[in-house]
C-alpha cells in the first residue's frame, strides 16, 4: 500500500493485488450532506446524480454504453461525510474507466433540462423511502438528536430544498466543495504503479481551485422523544444514545460490543425479543460514527400491543452489560466473528478500494488488514464493559417511533421502563 500526493494536494492512495483481474479506481470528495445548509440540503446527493448525465464530449447514454462494451462498472454513492465515484473494469480496461470517470468528474453539463429530469427522479426517490418506515425512523431520530445541525439532515434533502437547484447551482457548489484537498483517489487491484499513476497525474495533476479541507459543521446530542403517525401494521421502534467518533480508539471495542449486544442472530436482543419471546420480527442495534460524534441505535419492529415488554427486555440487557462483565469466551467468540467478516470483507477490489479510500478520506491514515485484525484482538473484557458504562447511559436515551401511534405516550412509557 502507498500514499502519493499530487502537485496540487490530491492524495492517491494505491492498493496492488497481483492475483486479481480488476481493478477499482474511486474519487472521493470530503463532501455531504453534513456539509450542507438548509437551502442546499440534498445538494451533494444531486450532485452525485448529475455527474452521470452527460458531459462535453459524452451524452449519458454515451457513458452507459462505453462502460458497457468493457464490461465495467461505473456508480456512486453519498453519505453524510463523502461522496464517492468509482470505476470497476478487468485490469487491460483500467485506462478506458478512467478516462470516462475523469470527464464526468471535471466536464459534465449541469443541463437545465438534464436537472428537471433528475429532480424528479430524486423525488421519487424521497417518495421511495417515505415508503419505508425503518427508514423513516433512522431519519426521524437523527434529525430528532442532532437537531438544527446538518448532521441531522437527509442525504436525499427535501422536496423543497431539491426544488431550487439550477446549473449555476451546481458549478458554483462544485467549485467551492470539490477542490482538490478534499480529493482522494483510491486505487485497489491488478496494476502497473507507474502506469496508473502516470494516468491518473495526466487527467488529475493540472486541476486546480483554491480552498481548504471540508470541515464538518458543528454537532450537538440532545435527548428526545419523537414520534411519527403513519397508516401501517407495526410500530417500528428506534433507541438512540450518543457514540463515539471515527477517531476513538475505542472504535474496535465498539464493534465488539455492538455485535455482542445487538449485531446479529447470536446477539442478545436477538435471541432474547425474538428467539424466547417471539415479541419483535425485526431486532438489532448498530452504530454510527462520524468524524467528531457518533451514535448508537437500536432498532424493533412490532405489534402496538408489544412494544412496552420489547423496551423492558431492551433495558434489561443494558443493565446486564452493565453490571456484569462479558467472559473471555463470549468475547474470544466474538472477535472471531469481526475478524472473520473483516477479512471476508476484503476479497474485492471494489470493497479493498472502498476500505483505502474511505480510511484516507476520513481519518487521514490506513491500517494495513493485519493492523486492523492486532486492533480487534487487543480488544479486553475491561474495553467492552467500560464502553457500555459510558454508552448505554439511560439519561441520554432518545425514542423515535413510526406507525399507528394512537394514544402511547412514549415519554412516560420510556421512564417507568428505564
Amino acid at each position: 500500500m502507498e500514499i502519493i500526493t499530487l502537485k496540487n494536494g490530491i492524495r492517491v492512495i494505491l492498493e496492488n493485488i497481483p492475483y486479481l483481474r480488476s481493478v477499482c479506481l474511486g474519487i472521493w470528495v470530503k463532501n455531504g450532506s453534513r456539509h450542507e445548509s438548509v437551502s442546499t440540503n440534498g445538494i451533494s446527493h444531486f450532485m452525485e446524480h448529475m455527474l452521470f448525465k452527460g458531459t462535453k464530449t459524452r451524452t449519458a447514454k454515451d457513458i452507459a454504453n462505453e462502460m458497457d462494451s468493457v464490461g465495467g462498472q461505473l456508480n456512486a454513492f453519498t453519505s453524510k461525510e463523502y461522496t464517492c465515484y468509482y470505476t470497476r473494469t478487468l485490469d487491460t480496461h483500467v485506462s478506458k474507466g478512467l478516462d470516462i470517470l475523469s470527464d464526468m468528474f471535471f466536464n459534465s453539463n449541469f443541463d437545465n433540462d438534464e436537472i428537471e429530469k433528475e429532480r424528479n427522479v430524486i423525488i421519487e426517490e424521497i417518495n421511495m423511502y417515505e415508503d419505508t418506515p425503518e427508514e423513516v425512523a433512522s431519519d426521524l431520530l437523527q434529525h430528532s438528536v442532532w437537531q438544527n445541525y446538518p448532521l441531522g439532515f437527509s442525504i436525499l434533502g427535501t422536496k423543497k430544498s431539491i426544488s431550487s437547484f439550477n446549473s449555476d447551482t451546481f458549478k458554483n457548489f462544485w467549485k467551492e466543495k470539490y477542490t482538490p484537498k478534499n480529493i482522494v483517489i483510491a486505487v485497489a487491484g491488478n496494476f502497473k504503479k507507474e502506469e496508473i499513476v502516470d494516468m491518473i497525474k495526466s487527467h488529475f495533476e493540472d486541476f486546480e481551485i483554491k480552498g481548504d479541507v471540508n470541515t464538518p459543521k458543528d454537532a450537538l446530542y440532545r435527548p428526545t422523544v419523537v414520534t411519527k403517525e403513519k397508516d401501517i401494521e407495526q410500530i417500528h421502534l428506534q433507541l438512540g444514545f450518543p457514540s463515539i467518533n471515527l477517531k476513538d480508539d475505542n472504535i474496535y471495542a465498539m464493534a465488539a460490543l455492538n455485535t455482542i449486544f445487538g449485531g446479529g442472530m447470536s446477539s442478545r436482543l436477538f435471541q432474547k425479543i425474538r428467539e424466547e419471546n417471539g415479541l419483535a420480527y425485526s431486532v438489532y442495534s448498530y452504530n454510527s460514527s462520524h468524524e467528531d460524534v457518533g451514535l448508537f441505535s437500536i432498532y424493533a419492529s412490532l405489534i402496538k400491543e408489544n412494544v412496552k415488554d420489547v423496551l423492558v427486555y431492551i433495558f434489561k440487557e443494558i443493565q446486564d452489560l452493565k453490571i456484569q462483565r462479558i467472559d473471555n469466551i463470549v468475547l474470544n467468540r466474538t472477535k472471531e466473528q469481526l475478524k472473520s467478516n473483516y477479512i471476508l470483507s476484503l476479497e474485492s477490489s471494489s470493497s479493498r478500494m472502498s476500505n483505502i479510500g474511505r480510511s484516507l478520506v476520513m481519518l487521514n491514515r490506513v491500517l494495513t488488514p493485519d493492523q486492523v485484525l492486532c486492533k480487534i484482538e487487543s480488544v479486553t473484557v475491561e474495553d467492552v464493559f467500560n464502553l457500555a458504562l459510558n454508552i448505554l447511559d439511560e439519561s441520554k436515551v432518545s425514542l423515535c417511533a413510526v406507525g399507528n401511534i394512537g394514544n402511547i405516550d412514549f415519554e412516560n412509557m420510556l421512564k417507568n421502563v428505564i
